[in-house]
């Protein structure tokens, strides 16, 4: 070997001594906080588990690049707002929360961890996001379904009995989750060629905190 090729030789091989040294560094592991609003049980292992998978198909390999760190509310409102204080004081880099309930316990708790949320019918009725383009703060997530699916559901039923003139919408005053959605759906219908004019009447359900039976009152659309 010629003394100008080992010297390049030489060369070369020390310039890249800092990019494998780099390479070789130990990455800190990210911390997720999963709080789940289902039962420790056969489906909420399942949901566990589609996440697990979706993040190692994505490269991220648990114990090695991500540690989970997983709490099931089994439904309760009361055990979401202990697990969600529990979670956000041991600092996560993110939070991943399924349902509403679950998602208004952690907005409780933080507003700097980023959270997303999974199986959240409005985001926007409920306080949580700005609105779906531009989410701001530090929640972010996915809908369970688009909110026109709320006219197309009428539009259907227009279409199996034309001649129905009066529908009446049945929603929980107590769930913010529904605000959006019906505003949206009553919207569109006031203005439609299907109505023609301001039919629909909603039965609002009251939840009486003294008593487990539902209170029904009308309000006129």
């Amino acid at each position: 070997m010629r003394r100008r090729d080992f010297i390049k030789l030489i060369g070369s091989s020390a310039a890249a001594w800092p990019l494998a040294a780099h390479a070789q560094r130990p990455v800190r592991m990210r911390c997720i906080g999963v709080l789940i609003g289902v039962k420790n049980d056969t489906e909420g292992q399942a949901r566990l588990a589609a996440f697990r998978k979706g993040m190692d198909d994505l490269g991220w390999s648990e114990g090695r690049d991500i540690q989970l760190d997983v709490r099931f509310t089994g439904g309760r409102a009361d055990q979401a707002q202990i697990y969600a204080a529990e979670l956000v004081k041991s600092s996560p880099d993110v939070i991943l929360a399924n349902t509403a309930y679950v998602v208004i316990a952690l907005k409780k708790q933080t507003d700097t961890i980023p959270i997303v949320f999974a199986q959240v019918v409005d985001p926007v009725g409920s306080g949580f996001v700005d609105s779906l383009a531009h989410p701001g703060g530090n929640i972010t997530g996915f809908v369970s379904l688009d909110f026109g699916m709320g006219a197309k559901w009428l539009e259907t039923l227009k279409q199996i009995a034309p001649y129905v003139t009066r529908v009446g919408v049945l929603r929980d005053l107590g769930v913010p989750g529904g605000v959006g959605q019906w505003a949206l759906s009553k919207r569109q219908h006031h203005h439609s060629e299907l109505i023609g004019r301001p039919w629909m009447r909603a039965m609002l359900l009251l939840l009486n905190a003294s008593c487990p039976h539902l209170r029904a009152s009308q309000m006129a659309g």
